[in-house]
């Protein structure tokens, strides 16, 4: 036990097999895998988990997403390639805070390259990794959350590799109803500075503030897709606007897409999102599924770390931390064909189903017959689960 502890102790921490291959191996895989009977999604995220100490590589005292607060954790940014309803991660990229970044006793203690010790924002690594998985998969449009939906220049960038995108934005994101021009305002006096800041010739203003303009016959329902708790559906809106991208001082246009659902207590709940898609080329339906398809990397994240344990392991150094997730990625993509082979017979396959399935088959600690009726029994726990969010959602069924 001791010599196999020892071996998959070197094969993490010190092997020179390259995780970057092998994870560009599986986001090729997952890439070939992926049904074609949608837009593909790249979507990007962010994740982190908590870690003691302040040997792990990158760990500090930062925002964690999932404890909502900041912790001592480490965090990274991840990919997911997604179609519909299926989805697995292909790429990921450790964040390194500054105070790393600036100790290279650390750095060499954690045996990070020289060329990884150079401060990276979490949008900067976003666009590596778009960039990167640009020549290798295959993608129809990128997404992400609010934090990198309200980073001008992470667009911008996007859209001149000729890449489009759906970026999720926060409320309180400024918009230009009409095109304005920016200027410096004409002095007013002789006395005192001269004017200095350029201004917008037209008003602006939030998103919010936006939606409270709206009328009832501004918005449109569309139905996106089935999900375990019913049909995601919800009113649409869809405005051209502008931005004021001041990180270069330019004015650029942007297609508003405003969701307002309904949770299950009964809450409303709105989503904004800039696009550079148009209405000429896509359809509201396309630009709606747009938007709702970055549910699957939280979800493919979620899967990894409950049931792959991606924030469980205990590594220290750089080299072991891409290891790890290199090999969670892998086993990631055995799990999405897995779904993809057996989707016509097994719908509701899931990863934990599939992580039982291969323990009982190197254990055979039950029965085939146990093993098949324990699955077949959560599998019909989760259909009437699913049945009851539909006939909530549609009482009348019941008639």
């Amino acid at each position: 036990m001791n010599i196999n502890y020892h071996q998959m102790q070197h094969f993490i921490t010190e092997s020179n097999w390259s995780a970057r291959q092998l994870m560009d191996q599986v986001a090729r895989d997952v890439s070939d895998a992926l049904p074609k009977t949608k837009l593909t999604a790249l979507i990007i995220d962010e994740s982190g988990w908590s870690k003691k100490g302040d040997k792990s590589v990158g760990v500090g005292r930062q925002y964690c997403g999932n404890q909502g607060k900041v912790g001592n954790c480490q965090v990274a940014v991840f990919a997911s390639l997604s179609n519909g309803d299926y989805s697995s991660l292909i790429d990921a990229r450790l964040y390194l805070p500054e105070d790393w970044c600036n100790n290279p006793d650390r750095c060499d203690e954690a045996g990070i390259p020289e060329d990884e010790r150079v401060f990276r924002t979490k949008a900067q690594l976003a666009w590596e990794i778009i960039e990167h998985q640009s020549g290798q998969v295959a993608f129809d449009f990128v997404s992400a959350d609010g934090f990198y939906g309200n980073d001008a220049e992470l667009a911008r960038r996007i859209d001149e590799s000729g890449h489009l995108y759906m970026l999720d934005i926060h409320s309180d994101q400024t918009i230009y109803l009409s095109r304005p021009e920016l200027h410096v305002p004409p002095r007013k006096s002789a006395k005192g500075r001269a004017p200095e800041k350029l201004k917008a010739t037209t008003p602006s203003m939030t998103v919010q503030e936006y939606l409270q303009t709206l009328p009832q016959e501004q918005w449109q329902k569309l139905t996106v897709r089935n999900t375990s708790k019913g049909v995601l559906s919800g009113l649409y809106h869809f405005t051209n606007v502008w931005i004021w991208n001041k990180a270069i001082d330019r004015i650029e246009p942007r297609l508003l897409v405003i969701r307002k659902t309904l949770t299950p207590k009964g809450e409303e709940e709105i989503k904004y999102s800039f696009t550079n898609a148009d209405l000429e080329r896509f359809t509201p339906q396309e630009l709606a599924y747009m938007q709702a398809e970055r549910f699957f990397v939280e979800h493919s994240i979620k899967e990894s770390k409950q049931i792959l344990g991606l924030d469980q392991f205990q590594t220290r150094k750089w080299n072991a931390w891409l290891h790890q997730v290199a090999l969670n990625f892998l086993v990631s993509s055995f799990i999405l064909k897995e779904k993809l082979l057996n989707k016509e017979e097994i719908p509701l396959l899931s990863a934990k189903d599939v992580k039982e399935l291969v323990i009982f088959q190197l254990y055979k600690q039950m029965t085939d017959e146990q093993m098949y009726q324990k699955i077949i029994h959560r599998h019909i726990r989760r259909q009437r689960d699913i049945n009851n969010a539909y006939l909530r959602q549609n009482p009348n069924l019941l008639k």
